[in-house]
């Protein structure tokens, strides 16, 4: 039996960056927006049908949210379907530079000379 105890490591609060993927951001954005029209949709007992008839929306659109399908839907058209259940969006923006790790790496590598 191993006594090893597993490493810890904290999170920076965005998985998808975390996960190193591409347009990690934005991706983080569509997840919350998402979240939130399901949350709307429980909220008001709302079937994908039910909110088709009161958004407009298609109800494969809204099949598609609750199934975190979100690469067919912009950041945008996520916010508009929130205000058409009946919600507003306040957007909070935080721009920091910051050089990504691989960067670094990347660079060292290119400016080291032979010996």
């Amino acid at each position: 039996m191993k006594s090893d105890k597993p490493e810890v490591v904290r999170g920076s609060g965005n998985v998808f960056r975390d996960l190193r993927r591409d347009n990690a951001d934005v991706e983080h954005c569509k997840a919350i927006l998402a979240a939130e029209i399901i949350k709307a949709l429980d909220r008001q007992g709302l079937s994908v049908r039910a909110a088709h008839g009161r958004t407009g929306i298609a109800a494969a659109d809204f099949s598609r949210i609750r199934h975190a399908d979100l690469g067919r839907f912009t950041v945008d058209r996520l916010m508009s379907i929130v205000n058409r259940l009946g919600s507003r969006v306040e957007v909070k923006v935080k721009v920091r530079r910051v050089q990504p790790v691989e960067r670094r790496a990347t660079i060292a590598v290119l400016t080291r000379r032979p010996s």
